[in-house]
């Protein structure tokens, strides 16, 4: 069986953690607080429920958890990346780098990396 992927509102906490590890409870609505509107119980049940589907590890400190990440962010991404990729553009790396380069937000910067990339990828072959 696959490992699940994060929902948008487990990512947004992952990415905190990410950040900085470990972290309360508090510590984690405090900043989530300052992006969305979420209440306490929500963020709690969120990283209980993060907890149980193994996304979150947790240890008791004094009378709070400090949570920390499973898995490590390029892990995930790479995860969420494969899912998105086979469900959007049927597996098609291709469809995907084009799709993205035409939507016009590509500086060109990102230009220059994205080539260098494939001259590096082509010259390792």
């Amino acid at each position: 069986m696959s490992k699940p992927t994060p929902t948008a509102s487990e990512l947004e906490i992952l990415n905190i953690l990410w950040e900085k590890e470990p972290q309360t409870v508090k510590d984690i609505h405090e900043k989530l607080a300052e992006i969305k509107e979420v209440g306490y119980t929500t963020t709690l049940k969120i990283m209980q429920n993060m907890h149980a589907k193994g996304f979150l590890r947790r240890k008791l400190n004094g009378k709070s958890h400090l949570y920390s990440t499973i898995t490590k962010k390029e892990e995930t991404q790479g995860r969420l990346l494969d899912r998105f990729l086979d469900s959007a553009f049927s597996g098609s790396a291709s469809g995907l780098v084009m799709q993205l380069l035409g939507n016009k937000k590509t500086s060109k910067q990102e230009l220059d990396e994205i080539k260098r990339i494939i001259d590096k990828m082509e010259n390792e072959k």
